[in-house]
Protein backbone atom coordinates (compact mmCIF):
# COMPACT_ATOMS: atom_id res chain seq x y z
CA UNK A 1 0.00 0.00 0.00
CA UNK A 2 1.60 3.67 -0.93
CA UNK A 3 1.87 5.33 1.95
CA UNK A 4 1.31 9.89 1.21
CA UNK A 5 2.24 12.36 3.67
CA UNK A 6 -0.48 15.70 3.54
CA UNK A 7 1.40 18.68 4.91
CA UNK A 8 -1.67 21.65 5.49
CA UNK A 9 -2.44 23.66 8.28
CA UNK A 10 -6.14 23.89 7.10
CA UNK A 11 -7.70 21.18 9.47
CA UNK A 12 -10.75 20.51 7.46
CA UNK A 13 -8.81 20.86 3.72
CA UNK A 14 -6.69 18.14 5.02
CA UNK A 15 -9.14 15.99 7.14
CA UNK A 16 -11.47 16.20 3.93
CA UNK A 17 -8.73 15.68 1.80
CA UNK A 18 -7.05 12.46 3.78
CA UNK A 19 -10.88 10.60 3.70
CA UNK A 20 -10.75 10.84 0.54
CA UNK A 21 -7.06 9.53 -0.13
CA UNK A 22 -7.81 6.92 2.47
CA UNK A 23 -11.14 5.54 -0.04
CA UNK A 24 -8.73 5.56 -2.55
CA UNK A 25 -6.90 2.77 -0.83
CA UNK A 26 -3.59 4.74 0.21
CA UNK A 27 -2.49 4.90 3.56
CA UNK A 28 -2.07 8.39 5.19
CA UNK A 29 -0.39 10.32 7.20
CA UNK A 30 -1.14 14.20 8.26
CA UNK A 31 0.63 17.14 9.25
CA UNK A 32 -0.34 20.80 10.21
CA UNK A 33 3.07 22.44 9.52
CA UNK A 34 6.75 21.80 7.98
CA UNK A 35 8.37 21.11 11.14
CA UNK A 36 6.09 18.21 11.88
CA UNK A 37 5.67 17.14 8.31
CA UNK A 38 9.90 17.13 8.40
CA UNK A 39 9.95 14.57 11.17
CA UNK A 40 7.34 12.12 9.75
CA UNK A 41 9.31 12.22 6.31
CA UNK A 42 12.57 11.46 8.66
CA UNK A 43 11.44 8.25 10.44
CA UNK A 44 8.67 6.86 7.91
CA UNK A 45 9.11 5.30 4.44
CA UNK A 46 6.94 7.58 2.32
CA UNK A 47 5.91 7.47 -1.44
CA UNK A 48 4.62 10.74 -1.82
CA UNK A 49 4.35 13.93 -0.62
CA UNK A 50 1.68 16.37 -0.89
CA UNK A 51 2.35 20.06 0.51
CA UNK A 52 0.76 23.36 1.11
CA UNK A 53 3.01 26.08 0.69
CA UNK A 54 1.50 28.52 2.63
CA UNK A 55 2.35 27.25 6.45
CA UNK A 56 2.85 28.60 10.12
CA UNK A 57 6.36 28.71 11.06
CA UNK A 58 8.95 26.98 8.43
CA UNK A 59 7.16 27.72 4.88
CA UNK A 60 6.67 25.82 2.18
CA UNK A 61 9.21 26.32 0.19
CA UNK A 62 11.84 26.05 2.80
CA UNK A 63 10.27 22.85 4.17
CA UNK A 64 10.37 21.36 0.19
CA UNK A 65 14.15 22.60 0.05
CA UNK A 66 14.63 20.62 3.33
CA UNK A 67 12.71 17.15 2.12
CA UNK A 68 14.77 17.50 -0.68
CA UNK A 69 17.62 17.52 1.35
CA UNK A 70 16.46 14.62 3.48
CA UNK A 71 15.58 12.07 -0.12
CA UNK A 72 16.18 14.13 -2.88
CA UNK A 73 13.66 11.05 -4.78
CA UNK A 74 11.03 11.00 -2.58
CA UNK A 75 8.51 13.09 -4.93
CA UNK A 76 6.72 16.67 -3.82
CA UNK A 77 3.21 17.83 -5.07
CA UNK A 78 2.83 21.13 -4.21
CA UNK A 79 -0.71 22.92 -3.36
CA UNK A 80 -1.29 26.59 -3.48
CA UNK A 81 -3.19 29.37 -3.90
CA UNK A 82 -3.39 31.72 -7.32
CA UNK A 83 -1.48 34.42 -5.05
CA UNK A 84 1.73 31.89 -4.39
CA UNK A 85 1.70 30.06 -8.25
CA UNK A 86 5.29 32.09 -9.07
CA UNK A 87 6.59 30.59 -5.84
CA UNK A 88 5.23 27.02 -7.02
CA UNK A 89 6.79 27.11 -10.21
CA UNK A 90 10.11 27.74 -8.74
CA UNK A 91 9.49 24.62 -6.62
CA UNK A 92 9.35 22.89 -9.89
CA UNK A 93 11.84 23.70 -11.15
CA UNK A 94 14.05 22.89 -8.30
CA UNK A 95 12.82 18.85 -8.63
CA UNK A 96 8.40 19.21 -7.25
CA UNK A 97 6.94 16.76 -9.66
CA UNK A 98 4.25 19.01 -10.05
CA UNK A 99 1.79 21.89 -8.66
CA UNK A 100 -2.01 21.97 -8.19
CA UNK A 101 -3.80 25.25 -7.85
CA UNK A 102 -6.59 25.22 -4.99
CA UNK A 103 -9.45 24.48 -5.37
CA UNK A 104 -8.48 21.65 -7.47
CA UNK A 105 -10.30 19.35 -9.06
CA UNK A 106 -10.39 15.33 -7.45
CA UNK A 107 -10.35 13.20 -10.79
CA UNK A 108 -7.35 15.21 -11.93
CA UNK A 109 -5.46 15.50 -8.65
CA UNK A 110 -5.94 11.60 -7.73
CA UNK A 111 -4.51 11.10 -11.43
CA UNK A 112 -1.31 13.12 -10.88
CA UNK A 113 -0.96 11.08 -7.27
CA UNK A 114 -0.79 7.72 -9.19
CA UNK A 115 1.64 9.23 -11.43
CA UNK A 116 3.42 10.89 -9.64
CA UNK A 117 3.56 7.88 -7.03
CA UNK A 118 4.27 5.77 -10.08
CA UNK A 119 7.36 8.19 -11.00
CA UNK A 120 8.82 7.46 -7.63
CA UNK A 121 8.90 4.14 -7.65
CA UNK A 122 10.85 4.40 -11.03
CA UNK A 123 13.71 6.20 -9.59
CA UNK A 124 13.98 4.72 -6.12
CA UNK A 125 13.44 1.05 -6.98
CA UNK A 126 16.32 -0.94 -8.14
CA UNK A 127 16.07 -2.52 -11.39
CA UNK A 128 18.31 -5.71 -10.87
CA UNK A 129 20.55 -7.36 -13.61
CA UNK A 130 21.46 -10.95 -14.45
CA UNK A 131 19.89 -11.54 -10.91
CA UNK A 132 19.46 -14.82 -9.41
CA UNK A 133 15.98 -15.80 -11.19
CA UNK A 134 14.19 -17.72 -8.13
CA UNK A 135 15.26 -15.09 -5.41
CA UNK A 136 13.71 -12.03 -6.96
CA UNK A 137 14.40 -8.78 -5.07
CA UNK A 138 12.64 -6.32 -7.15
CA UNK A 139 12.19 -6.18 -10.62
CA UNK A 140 14.54 -7.34 -12.74
CA UNK A 141 16.61 -7.78 -16.15
CA UNK A 142 16.45 -11.69 -16.64
CA UNK A 143 18.81 -13.57 -19.34
CA UNK A 144 22.12 -14.96 -19.69
CA UNK A 145 21.87 -15.08 -23.64
CA UNK A 146 24.90 -14.34 -25.67
CA UNK A 147 22.50 -11.16 -26.94
CA UNK A 148 21.15 -10.40 -23.43
CA UNK A 149 24.90 -10.48 -22.61
CA UNK A 150 25.39 -7.36 -25.15
CA UNK A 151 22.71 -5.70 -23.83
CA UNK A 152 23.95 -5.77 -20.45
CA UNK A 153 27.57 -4.57 -21.63
CA UNK A 154 25.85 -1.66 -23.80
CA UNK A 155 23.45 -0.72 -20.06
CA UNK A 156 27.38 -0.68 -18.50
CA UNK A 157 29.39 1.32 -21.15
CA UNK A 158 26.72 4.17 -21.52
CA UNK A 159 26.00 4.44 -18.06
CA UNK A 160 28.68 6.08 -16.98
CA UNK A 161 28.64 8.39 -19.95
CA UNK A 162 25.62 11.27 -20.89
CA UNK A 163 25.20 10.34 -24.37
CA UNK A 164 21.73 9.62 -25.76
CA UNK A 165 20.49 6.78 -26.20
CA UNK A 166 18.03 4.34 -28.50
CA UNK A 167 16.05 1.38 -27.07
CA UNK A 168 14.90 -0.70 -29.81
CA UNK A 169 12.65 -3.89 -29.24
CA UNK A 170 9.18 -5.44 -29.21
CA UNK A 171 6.23 -4.20 -27.03
CA UNK A 172 7.13 -6.41 -23.92
CA UNK A 173 10.80 -6.68 -24.36
CA UNK A 174 11.50 -4.71 -21.64
CA UNK A 175 12.78 -1.52 -22.97
CA UNK A 176 11.58 0.49 -20.19
CA UNK A 177 13.69 -1.64 -17.66
CA UNK A 178 16.56 -1.14 -19.30
CA UNK A 179 15.85 2.63 -19.27
CA UNK A 180 15.87 2.54 -15.53
CA UNK A 181 18.72 0.40 -15.56
CA UNK A 182 20.52 3.26 -17.71
CA UNK A 183 19.79 5.75 -15.13
CA UNK A 184 20.35 4.19 -12.15
CA UNK A 185 23.88 3.41 -12.76
CA UNK A 186 24.26 6.31 -14.60
CA UNK A 187 25.88 10.03 -13.43
CA UNK A 188 22.89 11.40 -13.14
CA UNK A 189 21.18 8.52 -10.88
CA UNK A 190 20.94 11.34 -7.96
CA UNK A 191 18.44 13.30 -10.41
CA UNK A 192 15.18 13.12 -11.55
CA UNK A 193 14.00 10.63 -13.64
CA UNK A 194 10.38 11.17 -15.79
CA UNK A 195 8.79 8.71 -18.34
CA UNK A 196 6.97 10.38 -20.55
CA UNK A 197 4.47 7.69 -23.05
CA UNK A 198 4.33 9.46 -26.38
CA UNK A 199 1.20 7.50 -27.49
CA UNK A 200 -0.78 7.90 -23.76
CA UNK A 201 -1.22 11.57 -24.50
CA UNK A 202 -3.19 12.83 -26.74
CA UNK A 203 -1.21 14.49 -29.48
CA UNK A 204 -2.71 18.19 -28.23
CA UNK A 205 -1.16 18.16 -25.11
CA UNK A 206 1.58 16.10 -25.73
CA UNK A 207 3.49 19.24 -26.58
CA UNK A 208 2.47 21.33 -23.47
CA UNK A 209 3.15 18.43 -21.49
CA UNK A 210 6.61 17.63 -22.70
CA UNK A 211 7.66 21.68 -22.74
CA UNK A 212 4.88 23.60 -20.63
CA UNK A 213 2.92 26.88 -21.36
CA UNK A 214 3.16 30.64 -20.34
CA UNK A 215 -0.56 32.13 -19.31
CA UNK A 216 -3.21 32.60 -22.54
CA UNK A 217 -1.02 30.40 -24.70
CA UNK A 218 -4.61 28.89 -25.48
CA UNK A 219 -8.05 28.58 -24.00
CA UNK A 220 -8.09 27.38 -20.57
CA UNK A 221 -4.09 28.55 -20.16
CA UNK A 222 -4.76 30.87 -17.19
CA UNK A 223 -1.41 30.50 -15.56
CA UNK A 224 2.15 29.73 -17.15
CA UNK A 225 2.49 25.78 -16.55
CA UNK A 226 6.33 24.38 -16.63
CA UNK A 227 7.09 21.39 -18.65
CA UNK A 228 7.99 17.72 -18.08
CA UNK A 229 12.00 18.61 -20.21
CA UNK A 230 11.85 21.80 -18.03
CA UNK A 231 11.16 19.65 -14.61
CA UNK A 232 13.99 17.07 -15.29
CA UNK A 233 16.40 19.96 -15.58
CA UNK A 234 19.92 18.14 -14.89
CA UNK A 235 18.26 14.37 -14.60
CA UNK A 236 16.94 12.28 -17.38
CA UNK A 237 13.73 12.15 -19.81
CA UNK A 238 12.84 8.71 -21.31
CA UNK A 239 10.72 9.15 -24.46
CA UNK A 240 8.75 5.85 -24.99
CA UNK A 241 7.45 5.20 -27.92
CA UNK A 242 9.30 8.09 -30.04
CA UNK A 243 8.33 6.46 -32.91
CA UNK A 244 4.89 7.45 -32.31
CA UNK A 245 5.32 11.50 -31.65
CA UNK A 246 3.94 13.81 -34.26
CA UNK A 247 6.17 15.27 -36.52
CA UNK A 248 6.30 18.85 -35.23
CA UNK A 249 7.02 17.91 -31.92
CA UNK A 250 9.96 15.85 -33.34
CA UNK A 251 11.31 19.22 -34.66
CA UNK A 252 11.18 20.40 -30.69
CA UNK A 253 13.06 17.34 -29.36
CA UNK A 254 15.70 17.91 -32.21
CA UNK A 255 16.11 21.20 -31.17
CA UNK A 256 16.30 20.53 -27.39
CA UNK A 257 19.16 17.75 -28.49
CA UNK A 258 21.08 20.18 -30.44
CA UNK A 259 21.13 23.58 -28.66
CA UNK A 260 20.23 22.01 -25.07
CA UNK A 261 17.29 24.79 -25.00
CA UNK A 262 13.40 24.67 -25.29
CA UNK A 263 10.52 27.32 -25.82
CA UNK A 264 7.70 26.99 -23.53
CA UNK A 265 4.53 27.01 -25.29
CA UNK A 266 2.74 30.06 -26.47
CA UNK A 267 6.31 31.89 -25.82
CA UNK A 268 9.26 33.86 -26.91
CA UNK A 269 11.90 33.15 -23.95
CA UNK A 270 14.57 30.47 -25.15
CA UNK A 271 15.37 28.38 -21.37
CA UNK A 272 18.34 26.87 -21.25
CA UNK A 273 17.95 22.81 -20.54
CA UNK A 274 20.27 20.48 -18.83
CA UNK A 275 18.77 16.76 -19.53
CA UNK A 276 19.90 13.37 -20.77
CA UNK A 277 17.10 12.11 -23.32
CA UNK A 278 17.10 7.89 -23.09
CA UNK A 279 13.79 7.25 -26.03
CA UNK A 280 12.82 3.88 -26.91
CA UNK A 281 10.69 2.41 -29.65
CA UNK A 282 8.80 -0.85 -31.29
CA UNK A 283 8.94 1.21 -34.46
CA UNK A 284 11.00 0.45 -37.61
CA UNK A 285 12.52 4.16 -37.37
CA UNK A 286 14.53 3.08 -41.05
CA UNK A 287 11.14 2.27 -42.61
CA UNK A 288 9.07 5.24 -40.57
CA UNK A 289 12.08 7.95 -42.54
CA UNK A 290 11.32 6.47 -45.73
CA UNK A 291 7.22 6.68 -45.11
CA UNK A 292 8.04 10.43 -43.85
CA UNK A 293 6.54 9.63 -40.59
CA UNK A 294 10.14 10.15 -39.21
CA UNK A 295 12.61 13.10 -39.24
CA UNK A 296 16.30 11.70 -40.46
CA UNK A 297 18.43 14.00 -38.30
CA UNK A 298 16.33 13.54 -35.03
CA UNK A 299 16.84 9.53 -36.00
CA UNK A 300 20.66 10.33 -36.15
CA UNK A 301 21.01 12.30 -32.83
CA UNK A 302 19.11 9.76 -31.17
CA UNK A 303 20.95 6.46 -31.69
CA UNK A 304 24.35 7.93 -30.50
CA UNK A 305 24.47 3.97 -28.93
CA UNK A 306 21.38 2.03 -29.67
CA UNK A 307 20.65 -0.90 -27.53
CA UNK A 308 18.85 -3.67 -29.31
CA UNK A 309 16.80 -5.97 -27.48
CA UNK A 310 15.31 -9.17 -28.72
CA UNK A 311 12.20 -10.70 -28.77
CA UNK A 312 11.74 -13.86 -26.90
CA UNK A 313 11.46 -16.22 -29.43
CA UNK A 314 15.24 -15.08 -30.23
CA UNK A 315 16.42 -16.10 -26.91
CA UNK A 316 14.55 -19.54 -25.74
CA UNK A 317 17.42 -20.75 -23.40
CA UNK A 318 16.73 -17.57 -21.03
CA UNK A 319 12.72 -18.74 -21.08
CA UNK A 320 13.88 -21.39 -18.31
CA UNK A 321 15.38 -18.60 -16.27
CA UNK A 322 12.76 -16.32 -16.50
CA UNK A 323 9.90 -18.74 -15.62
CA UNK A 324 11.75 -19.13 -12.30
CA UNK A 325 12.15 -15.78 -11.87
CA UNK A 326 8.56 -15.31 -12.49
CA UNK A 327 7.11 -18.05 -10.44
CA UNK A 328 9.06 -17.16 -7.35
CA UNK A 329 8.08 -13.50 -7.85
CA UNK A 330 4.29 -14.17 -7.73
CA UNK A 331 4.29 -16.48 -5.63
CA UNK A 332 5.46 -14.50 -3.07
CA UNK A 333 2.59 -11.80 -4.09
CA UNK A 334 0.26 -14.62 -3.78
CA UNK A 335 1.19 -16.28 -1.07
CA UNK A 336 1.90 -20.10 -2.38
CA UNK A 337 4.30 -21.91 -1.09
CA UNK A 338 7.15 -24.11 -3.27
CA UNK A 339 5.86 -23.42 -6.79
CA UNK A 340 7.34 -25.90 -9.30
CA UNK A 341 6.30 -26.32 -13.11
CA UNK A 342 6.60 -30.04 -14.75
CA UNK A 343 8.88 -31.03 -17.45
CA UNK A 344 6.19 -31.18 -20.02
CA UNK A 345 5.01 -27.78 -19.23
CA UNK A 346 8.46 -26.26 -19.32
CA UNK A 347 9.29 -27.38 -22.84
CA UNK A 348 5.84 -26.60 -24.04
CA UNK A 349 6.39 -22.82 -23.09
CA UNK A 350 10.09 -22.92 -24.34
CA UNK A 351 8.61 -24.08 -28.06
CA UNK A 352 5.77 -21.39 -27.56
CA UNK A 353 6.51 -18.11 -29.67
CA UNK A 354 5.02 -15.57 -27.18
CA UNK A 355 3.94 -12.76 -29.38
CA UNK A 356 3.98 -10.70 -26.49
CA UNK A 357 7.29 -11.39 -25.13
CA UNK A 358 8.15 -11.03 -21.73
CA UNK A 359 5.37 -9.14 -20.86
CA UNK A 360 2.96 -11.93 -22.26
CA UNK A 361 4.76 -15.09 -20.13
CA UNK A 362 4.65 -12.95 -17.41
CA UNK A 363 0.99 -12.43 -17.52
CA UNK A 364 0.50 -16.19 -18.12
CA UNK A 365 2.73 -17.67 -14.87
CA UNK A 366 0.77 -15.47 -12.71
CA UNK A 367 -2.78 -16.12 -14.18
CA UNK A 368 -1.64 -19.90 -13.79
CA UNK A 369 -0.34 -19.34 -10.12
CA UNK A 370 -3.77 -17.98 -9.48
CA UNK A 371 -5.53 -20.74 -10.51
CA UNK A 372 -4.06 -24.04 -9.40
CA UNK A 373 -3.14 -22.57 -6.01
CA UNK A 374 0.41 -24.48 -5.19
CA UNK A 375 0.04 -26.97 -7.40
CA UNK A 376 2.95 -28.31 -10.36
CA UNK A 377 2.55 -26.37 -13.25
CA UNK A 378 1.02 -28.71 -15.61
CA UNK A 379 0.36 -28.91 -19.77
CA UNK A 380 -3.23 -28.76 -18.48
CA UNK A 381 -3.00 -26.15 -16.45
CA UNK A 382 -1.30 -24.01 -19.23
CA UNK A 383 -3.32 -25.41 -22.15
CA UNK A 384 -6.49 -24.03 -20.19
CA UNK A 385 -4.68 -20.37 -19.98
CA UNK A 386 -3.69 -20.42 -23.61
CA UNK A 387 -6.18 -21.79 -24.88
CA UNK A 388 -8.64 -19.43 -23.96
CA UNK A 389 -6.52 -16.62 -24.58
CA UNK A 390 -6.33 -17.37 -28.98
CA UNK A 391 -10.25 -18.15 -27.96
CA UNK A 392 -10.54 -14.54 -26.75
CA UNK A 393 -8.26 -13.03 -29.30
CA UNK A 394 -10.31 -14.55 -32.55
CA UNK A 395 -13.46 -12.93 -30.54
CA UNK A 396 -11.70 -9.78 -29.85
CA UNK A 397 -10.47 -9.77 -33.44
CA UNK A 398 -14.35 -10.19 -34.62
CA UNK A 399 -15.93 -7.70 -32.31
CA UNK A 400 -12.54 -5.34 -33.57
CA UNK A 401 -14.01 -6.08 -37.39
CA UNK A 402 -17.50 -4.57 -36.19
CA UNK A 403 -16.26 -1.16 -34.26
CA UNK A 404 -14.01 -1.01 -37.67
CA UNK A 405 -16.86 -1.66 -39.58
CA UNK A 406 -19.01 0.97 -37.77
CA UNK A 407 -16.24 3.76 -37.54
CA UNK A 408 -15.69 3.29 -41.98
CA UNK A 409 -19.36 3.85 -41.74
CA UNK A 410 -19.54 6.92 -39.78
CA UNK A 411 -16.55 8.55 -41.97
CA UNK A 412 -17.81 7.65 -45.00
CA UNK A 413 -21.45 8.58 -44.56
CA UNK A 414 -20.89 12.90 -45.12
CA UNK A 415 -24.41 13.70 -43.37
CA UNK A 416 -22.97 12.19 -40.01
CA UNK A 417 -20.67 14.61 -38.34
CA UNK A 418 -18.46 13.00 -35.90
CA UNK A 419 -15.41 14.49 -34.62
CA UNK A 420 -12.49 12.58 -33.53
CA UNK A 421 -13.55 13.20 -29.82
CA UNK A 422 -17.07 12.18 -30.68
CA UNK A 423 -15.68 8.87 -31.42
CA UNK A 424 -13.53 8.32 -28.32
CA UNK A 425 -16.60 9.27 -25.96
CA UNK A 426 -18.65 7.17 -27.84
CA UNK A 427 -15.90 4.00 -27.52
CA UNK A 428 -15.40 5.13 -24.11
CA UNK A 429 -19.19 5.18 -23.09
CA UNK A 430 -19.58 1.64 -23.84
CA UNK A 431 -16.26 0.45 -22.14
CA UNK A 432 -17.76 1.82 -19.35
CA UNK A 433 -20.86 0.69 -19.38
CA UNK A 434 -19.95 -2.85 -20.17
CA UNK A 435 -18.28 -3.00 -16.84
CA UNK A 436 -20.87 -1.48 -14.75
CA UNK A 437 -22.86 -4.54 -16.44
CA UNK A 438 -20.50 -7.08 -15.51
CA UNK A 439 -20.21 -6.12 -12.01
CA UNK A 440 -24.12 -5.53 -11.55
CA UNK A 441 -23.02 -2.11 -11.37
CA UNK A 442 -21.05 -2.42 -7.97
CA UNK A 443 -19.29 0.88 -8.88
CA UNK A 444 -16.21 0.37 -7.22
CA UNK A 445 -15.50 -2.86 -8.57
CA UNK A 446 -15.85 -1.83 -12.09
CA UNK A 447 -13.19 1.27 -10.82
CA UNK A 448 -11.39 -1.58 -10.33
CA UNK A 449 -11.80 -3.19 -13.71
CA UNK A 450 -11.28 -0.23 -15.70
CA UNK A 451 -7.97 0.75 -13.97
CA UNK A 452 -9.20 3.71 -12.88
CA UNK A 453 -10.26 5.74 -9.63
CA UNK A 454 -14.19 5.79 -8.41
CA UNK A 455 -13.84 9.68 -8.86
CA UNK A 456 -12.93 8.69 -12.14
CA UNK A 457 -15.68 6.48 -12.93
CA UNK A 458 -18.03 8.62 -11.19
CA UNK A 459 -16.86 11.93 -13.60
CA UNK A 460 -17.30 9.34 -16.57
CA UNK A 461 -20.77 7.94 -15.86
CA UNK A 462 -22.07 11.34 -15.17
CA UNK A 463 -20.55 12.32 -18.65
CA UNK A 464 -22.11 9.66 -20.62
CA UNK A 465 -25.08 9.63 -18.68
CA UNK A 466 -24.98 6.00 -17.97
CA UNK A 467 -27.37 4.48 -16.41
CA UNK A 468 -28.31 0.67 -15.99
CA UNK A 469 -31.47 -0.97 -14.82
CA UNK A 470 -29.91 -2.00 -11.12
CA UNK A 471 -27.52 0.23 -9.66
CA UNK A 472 -25.12 -0.58 -6.57
CA UNK A 473 -23.18 2.42 -5.31
CA UNK A 474 -20.26 0.40 -3.87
Amino acid sequence: MDTILVIDDDDQLRKSFCKLLKEETYAVISAASGEAGLEIVKENALDLVILDLRLPGINGMETFKQIKAIDSKLPVIIVTAYGTTQIAIEATKLGAYDYVLKPFDVVEMLTLIKLAIEAGYFMRSPVEIDTVPDKPSGDAIIGQSKRMQNVYKSIGRVSQTDATVLILGESGTGKELVARAVYQHGIRSDKAFLIINCVAIPENLLESELFGYEKGAFTGASQRHIGKIEQANGGTVFLDEIGDMPLNIQAKILRLLQEKSIERLGGEETIPVDVRIIAATNNNLEQAIKEGKFREDLYFRLKVVTIDLPPLRDRRDDIHSLILYYMAKFSAELKVDNPSIQKEALKRLQRYNWPGNIRELSNLIQKVLIFNRGAPISIADLEQVINKKEKTNVTEEIELNNIQEWVRHILSNKAEKYSFDDFIDTLSSIVVAEALKITNGNRSQAAKLLSVSRPTLHAKIDKYNIKLKTEISD
